[in-house]
């Protein structure tokens, strides 16, 4: 694994490596090795879990569910 556990970091420090690996994640994917995608996959997936695990009720936008997207789409349509 590369960088610390996720679940030993506090709530500001997990936020700012949320905010670095997503930062990073379109260069990865474009110009990265395989090694480095596949490094970057495993560690976005262990701090998104951690975040997930901590927030289990976070809010979540209407406008972010399916249901929401299928609402905007009849509202482009009109």
């Amino acid at each position: 694994m590369t960088g610390v556990d996720p679940d030993r970091l506090d709530d500001q420090q997990l936020m700012k490596e949320l905010e670095s690996i997503h930062r990073t994640r379109h260069d990865t994917l474009l110009h990265g090795s395989n090694d480095a995608l596949r490094t970057h996959n495993m560690r976005m997936a262990q701090l998104e879990g951690e975040y997930l695990r901590r927030h289990p009720r976070r809010r979540v936008a209407a406008a972010r569910t399916r249901e929401g997207a299928r609402e905007r789409g009849l509202a482009a349509e009109c």
